[in-house]
């Protein structure tokens, strides 16, 4: 009995675990599999997700919770390197709270099933590549409290249907492909903390019921195409610490509500339309740190009340339309670090009360209208790094210790009126990178401390009155990409330890006093884009080594005294835009390689003593548009037709040359033309078609004798192709020719009248003469009417010779082509049928 019970129960236990096994995965397990199936999972992140297991609770991403019968609440996937589309299948996990797909590649639509998640609290599907809109069904979730959107591909507009989210506090759906207007049922969102919807194509006007999200703390729209006017209805959101609001179309005034806003700390408007005054009441905002208002066109003072931004670090209005004085009021910002009053239109003094910001890190005031001197003061400022000036109207002297207590890294004092030198503290703390003191009135040598600065990477000292040699251990600092001392009054040779600039990208010392040849050393910099050595005195021939800087886009060797051949190899610097050798000496002809610049947008070769042909090949240059001046040179032959290819041109000019034969009509294209010169050369022939040149005055193409049409004289058919000190030989020997002719045909006429006897023929009666018998006529399209009027009825001035059967005329006759054709015509006695050659 007791051996049957064992079995019994043996039976049982073995029919419980066949039932238990024969279950299978649960419904939320099939659903996750599902999901699976729609990936691709590289790493395999998910290699534990096995079908055979009864629930999914224990798979990687899976957390359920603890209930007798455990249901999935979380599935976070993030950053697991996963692709493919998201199922429809998501929708069946209806006990979901956290979905987090973040950080992956999926792409495809959001299933409109993620709307049967009615749990749902957290939705992060953001960074991924999710396509199409945003699913109307997402407004079912009234317990979601966060979405994450952002960094996908969705587009389309916001269904209105977000604004039934009641309980969300986190939206952000920044850098989509987002269009349409904000719907006004955004305002619904009463518990919603932060709405981030920037880098997207959202338009329309900002909708006047988002003042109703009176939680909201942070408002980002940033670069959309929101137009319209700022609503004033913003400044009910007490709660608000940022609102960023920059690169859109806003217009209209900055609303004076604003200042209401008095939790504001960042509020950033700027690159809009905005226009007005600042109003007054942003001085309310007792804890704002930093206000941005550039680029837009904001006009009036500076308000006073600005100055009660007691705790701001930044504060920005440069690009706009201010004006007035800056506001004293500013220095009771203790605090304030950055200060950029740029590109307006402000005047007055530099207030020396500013030197008593001793946190101030940024001044930027440059572009205004101040003057005055620059207060000494700021050489104290200890944390100071950067500060430009530049384009002012400021005077005085730069301030003696400027740089020995402050970690400089720019300096911009350019397009002033200061005088005196180059403080030598600049550089004490070797951090100045930038060193920008260009047009001003400085005086005396380049301190050592500043050519020996090795943090220096740009230098820029043109257009002042300094002098002395080229420091030569300048040459050693390999940060250095650019040295502009140009304008100045330096003198002696360029030294060869140019060539230890490793770096160097511009080398500009034009308008000095710099004699010497250019040494081959120039060939090391292998960086250089922009050299300009225009306006010296220097001379010799050019080093081949120059042409080793194949990264060269512009080269001005203008106005010096370099002599001999142009290289060919000036055809390497394929990456040339602007060349400029005007005014030197060299000769030789132009090198055809020239025609291999194809990057040229300007070419100067004027004043030289180039001679041979202009090359066809530089009809190649079809960049070619601020001009080409080949004027004052030796150049002969004719102008090639090709440089009718450059379209693009603007300035061509080729006077003071010795080309000859016509301007070709290819020139007709130059559409692009604005000004032109082709004096004193020998050109002849009409003017090209192009109105520019049939409108022109003489004075650009006084002396060439034989140029017609336009407003020149007019063109002779007869003389359209015949250059003008060549047509006076060519009808001397034309009438020579037919007058030897007529002669030789009197004679022959003469002889045979002597010689041969006449048999008897009938003729027509005297009073009816046979004209053909009268008149030879050597051309068939001549007739008898055409000799008579040219010769004005054979009027004695045109007779060319006489005898006894008849007189020999000659007639100038024009064609149908318009062609003057000089004929000689006899005109027979009646009593003989002797017959005229051809004259």
């Amino acid at each position: 009995m007791e051996k049957n019970v064992h079995a019994l129960f043996l039976m049982l236990l073995i029919f419980t675990l066949i039932f238990c096994l024969s279950e299978g995965l649960n419904a939320e397990g099939k659903y996750l599999v599902d999901i699976k199936g729609k990936l691709l999972d590289r790493y395999n992140h998910l290699e534990n997700w096995n079908s055979n297991d009864s629930t999914p609770c224990g798979w990687i991403g899976v957390i359920c919770n603890s209930d007798i019968n455990p249901l999935v609440e979380s599935l976070d996937l993030h950053a697991m390197n996963l692709s493919g589309s998201l199922s429809s299948s998501i929708g069946g996990l209806v006990h979901l709270l956290h979905l987090n797909l973040s950080q992956n590649s999926f792409s495809g639509f959001i299933p409109k099933e993620i709307g049967n998640c009615l749990s749902l609290q957290v939705l992060s599907l953001n960074i991924n590549q999710f396509e199409g809109q945003i699913p109307v069904e997402i407004g079912r979730l009234s317990n979601l409290t966060e979405l994450h959107l952002s960094n996908n591909q969705l587009s389309g507009p916001f269904p209105d249907e977000i604004g039934n989210l009641s309980s969300l506090l986190i939206l952000t759906v920044y850098t989509n492909h987002l269009s349409g207007s904000l719907p006004a049922t955004i305002g619904n969102l009463k518990r919603l903390i932060r709405f981030r919807a920037g880098q997207n194509m959202i338009s329309g006007s900002l909708p006047r019921e988002i003042g109703g999200c009176e939680s909201l703390e942070y408002l980002g729209l940033t670069q959309n195409q929101i137009s319209g006017e700022i609503p004033k209805e913003l400044g009910l959101l007490k709660n608000l610490q940022c609102l960023v609001l920059r690169e859109n179309n806003l217009h209209g005034a900055i609303p004076k509500e604003l200042g209401n806003c008095t939790n504001l700390e960042v509020l950033a408007l700027y690159q809009n339309n905005l226009v007005e005054e600042i109003p007054k009441e942003l001085g309310n905002l007792e804890v704002l740190k930093k206000l941005y208002l550039y680029r837009n066109e904001l006009t009036g003072n500076i308000p006073r009340e600005i100055g009660n931004l007691s705790v701001a670090i930044e504060i920005d209005f440069s690009e706009n339309l201010l004006t007035g004085e800056i506001p004293i009021e500013l220095v009771n910002i203790k605090g304030l670090q950055l200060l950029h009053l740029f590109e307006n239109k402000l005047t007055g003094a530099i207030p020396n009360e500013f030197t008593t910001l001793k946190n101030l890190t940024e001044l930027d005031l440059s572009i205004n209208y101040l003057n005055g001197t620059i207060p000494i003061g700021i050489q104290d400022l200890t944390k100071l790094y950067s500060l430009q000036l530049f384009n002012n109207s400021l005077s005085g002297r730069i301030p003696y210790a400027l740089g020995a207590n402050s970690p400089l890294w720019v300096l911009d004092l350019s397009f002033n009126n200061l005088v005196g030198r180059i403080p030598i503290h600049l550089c004490q703390q070797a951090k100045l990178m930038m060193l920008n003191l260009g047009s001003n009135k400085l005086a005396g040598n380049i301190p050592y401390r500043i050519t020996s600065c090795k943090s220096l990477v740009y230098l820029r000292l043109f257009g002042n009155n300094l002098r002395g040699k080229f420091p030569s251990n300048l040459c050693e600092l390999v940060n250095l990409s650019t040295v502009e001392l140009e304008q100045n009054e330096f003198n002696g040779p360029i030294p060869s330890q140019i060539g230890h600039f490793q770096n160097l990208q511009r080398l500009h010392l034009s308008n000095n006093h710099f004699s010497s040849e250019l040494p081959k050393e120039i060939g090391n910099l292998s960086q250089l884009v922009s050299f300009n050595v225009s306006s010296n005195y220097l001379f010799g021939r050019l080093p081949m080594e120059l042409f080793n800087c194949r990264k060269l886009q512009r080269l001005d060797l203008s106005n010096n005294g370099f002599v001999g051949t142009l290289s060919g190899e000036i055809g390497t610097l394929l990456q040339l835009e602007l060349l400029r050798l005007s005014n030197n000496n060299f000769s030789s002809k132009i090198p055809l390689e020239v025609g291999k610049l194809l990057r040229l947008t300007e070419l100067q070769m004027s004043q030289n003593s180039f001679c041979g042909y202009i090359p066809q090949e530089l009809g190649a240059l079809a960049s070619l548009q601020i001009a080409l001046n080949l004027s004052y040179n030796k150049l002969s032959g004719q102008i090639p037709s090709q440089l009718g290819n450059l379209i693009m041109l603007e300035s061509l000019q080729l006077n003071n040359n010795h080309l000859s034969a016509e301007i070709p009509n290819s020139f007709s294209r130059l559409s692009s033309l604005l000004s032109f010169n082709f004096s004193y050369n020998d050109l002849f022939g009409p003017l090209p078609s192009l109105p520019l040149f049939q409108n022109s005055t003489f004075s650009c193409f006084s002396g060439n004798k034989g140029l017609c049409g336009g407003l020149l004289v007019p063109c002779q058919s007869s003389t359209s192709h015949s250059p003008p000190n060549k047509l006076g030989k060519i009808l001397a020997i034309v009438a020579a020719i037919v007058s030897g002719v007529s002669l030789i045909l009197i004679l022959v006429i003469i002889y045979l009248m002597k010689n041969l006897t006449v048999p008897h023929q009938d003729i027509d009666k005297p009073n009816s003469p046979n004209v053909s018998n009268m008149y030879f006529f050597p051309n068939e399209e001549l007739n008898f009417q055409d000799v008579v009027v040219a010769t004005e009825d054979f009027h004695s001035k045109y007779e060319i010779g006489k005898g006894g059967s008849g007189t020999v005329y000659r007639a100038d006759i024009s064609n149908d082509h318009n062609h003057i054709n000089t004929i000689a015509v006899k005109r027979l006695t009646s009593n003989s049928n002797s017959i005229d050659l051809n004259g």
